[in-house]
């Protein structure tokens, strides 16, 4: 049982997905502090002038400390980030076909009230539409104990994880010993040595959000992707 931890974002990006699709059990882990700039509500397309931030307006949080869960939307804008992607990808060779799930997407967008919502109706469906048969849960509903590394090492136990893949950034805390002492078993991503693949708008960029290989692979996409459907 291979478990996956990480924070709800915004349209995320291909890798984001490797690990989903890499995964049994993909937990969201919302119930953690927010931070300002982060790819929790934002995420850059490429556009016919070069890169485009979209960006989920956000309510300001009322005290200095606020959970991603509790975050709510602070106004109108799913009918202007749909805009500006037919804006960048209508030339795209598979984005009439998928259209108008999108944008059935970005309908259902607009009708929801916390930031968490919106991330986790685009991660769900994108990672349906890639072939994944990954289970999520959020974290809230496990009530994780400790903090870090301990935190993390308790969503595996309850969840019975025999192996626990990470993100990279977590190497500079995670406790791997504690973790082997637990019966489970470490694993790193590797993001290195992704494939190009055929990009509107000038230079190639990995960089950008998942919808981007989307739109230019259609079916193929899970090529371009290290685990998962292929």
């Amino acid at each position: 049982m291979r478990v996956a931890i990480l924070q709800s974002c915004y349209i995320p990006w291909k890798g984001y997905f490797d690990i989903i699709g890499a995964s049994d059990i993909f937990v969201l882990y919302d119930d953690v502090q927010y931070s300002k700039n982060h790819w929790h509500n934002r995420n850059i397309i490429k556009g016919k002038d070069g890169p485009h931030w979209l960006t989920v307006p956000v309510s300001k949080a009322s005290g200095s400390f606020q959970n991603i869960e509790t975050v709510t939307i602070a106004q109108s804008f799913a009918a202007k980030h749909w805009k500006t992607i037919v804006q960048s990808y209508a030339r795209a060779p598979f984005f009439a076909a998928l259209a108008k799930q999108f944008e059935d997407l970005y309908a259902q967008a607009e009708r929801l009230e916390r930031l968490s919502e919106v991330n986790f109706l685009f991660i769900e469906a994108i990672s349906r539409m890639l072939g994944f048969q990954t289970r999520f849960i959020w974290s809230n509903s496990l009530a994780p104990e400790g903090l870090k590394s301990d935190r993390v090492l308790s969503i595996c136990r309850q969840l019975n994880a025999t192996s626990y893949l990470s993100g990279p950034s977590a190497q500079s805390y995670l406790d791997v010993e504690s973790f082997a002492d637990a019966g489970v078993e470490v694993q790193w991503m590797d993001y290195a040595g992704y494939p190009e693949y055929p990009q509107l708008h000038g230079p190639f960029s990995h960089q950008v959000s998942v919808i981007d290989l989307i739109f230019n692979t259609g079916e193929r996409a899970g090529q371009f992707l290290k685990t998962g459907a292929h």
